[in-house]
């Protein structure tokens, strides 16, 4: 289905919601009451129709706390491990009884980068994802940062939640913000203008994006939603960026009409959304001008189009091609 506004989402199918640490945690406690009202939302949109994935937030926030962490768990790699470790546990119960109030069942997934980069991995978690839907359940989704590095992590769950949506072939995405979604400038100046609709994710669009975020606690900005956003509308996914700081904060964009959402793209087949939403590749072909328009049309890659090379890559491998000026045109094998 294609979603043209925001009030399309309560006919979506199957619907992807990434809650950030700033929402679920203040002061290294869990918002219990903001979580009570949220479980409500998830519940609606069960109610309407719709099956739900959760991405979650706040375990390194939560376990930080516990352990009585300097900068929140994240001085250092090894304390952001522990705190994870420690937060997931807090983390899964806080969701289990938060859905189970409701009469829904509550899964946990902890996913890496690398579980959805290979191929077979990333089709064995959709394969998981399916059955938990099946079964009436509400799968809540956070990346593994008690063994995630530095090198092999997605670093914020914008980007992750935007990959599970790819593997559930989700109809749209929903990043709930601090904010009421995308400004045509930091949203702290007068004159910020609220985006409602963005049909293409055009330079312009990118350049709106500034800063983290506000409070600290989360890894993740207005630039990792937009980056996001080039991965889900790409896969043929919508993404909207809501308000997440009200009660019921779905509901109550949805009432309001506040957000911003971003339209998809003609959807790709899932091997080649699966291809461009890759985020690690082991090197780059930079590319002509005429071989970039080539590509842009629909046309092969030639070897005599290709300028530069960098990095070390082996057959098979994942690449990624840009322009002249840095643009990223593709990704391949």
């Amino acid at each position: 289905m294609m979603l043209t506004r925001l009030a399309d989402i309560t006919t979506a199918r199957r619907i992807v919601v990434k809650i950030g640490s700033a929402l679920l945690v203040g002061g290294g406690h869990a918002r219990e009451g903001w979580l009570t009202r949220m479980a409500g939302d998830l519940a609606t949109l069960r109610q309407a129709g719709a099956q739900v994935i959760v991405v979650s937030s706040g375990a390194i926030a939560l376990g930080a706390a516990r352990l009585a962490l300097p900068k929140g768990g994240r001085g250092s790699l090894a304390d952001a491990q522990a705190a994870a470790a420690v937060g997931q546990i807090a983390l899964a119960d806080l969701w289990s009884r938060a859905l189970c109030a409701h009469g829904i069942t509550a899964a946990q997934m902890l996913l890496t980068l690398g579980d959805l980069e290979d191929r077979r991995r990333y089709l064995n978690a959709a394969s998981t994802l399916d059955r938990l839907l099946e079964a009436g359940v509400i799968p809540v989704i956070n990346e593994n940062d008690s063994v995630a590095t530095e090198e092999i992590r997605f670093g914020d769950n914008d980007r992750l939640a935007a990959r599970v949506a790819q593997a559930a072939n989700a109809d749209v995405l929903l990043l709930l913000s601090d904010v009421d979604g995308l400004y045509d400038r930091d949203p702290r100046e007068d004159g910020a203008t609220l985006v409602p609709v963005v049909e293409a994710l055009t330079p312009e669009v990118l350049a709106m994006a500034s800063g983290a975020s506000s409070s600290g606690l989360g890894s993740g900005g207005m630039v990792s939603k937009l980056q996001a956003a080039q991965i889900a509308t790409r896969a043929g996914i919508a993404l909207a960026i809501l308000n997440g700081t009200h009660d019921a904060p779905i509901a109550h964009a949805l009432a309001a009409g506040t957000g911003t959402l971003f339209l998809p793209v003609s959807a790709a087949s899932a091997r080649k959304a699966w291809l461009g939403g890759r985020l690690a590749p082991a090197g780059e072909l930079r590319v002509d001008k005429g071989c970039a328009e080539a590509l842009k049309g629909g046309a092969s890659l030639l070897a005599a189009g290709v300028v530069g090379v960098s990095g070390q890559f082996r057959r098979g491998d994942l690449v990624s091609v840009l322009s002249l000026r840095g643009e990223r045109l593709a990704q391949g094998l």
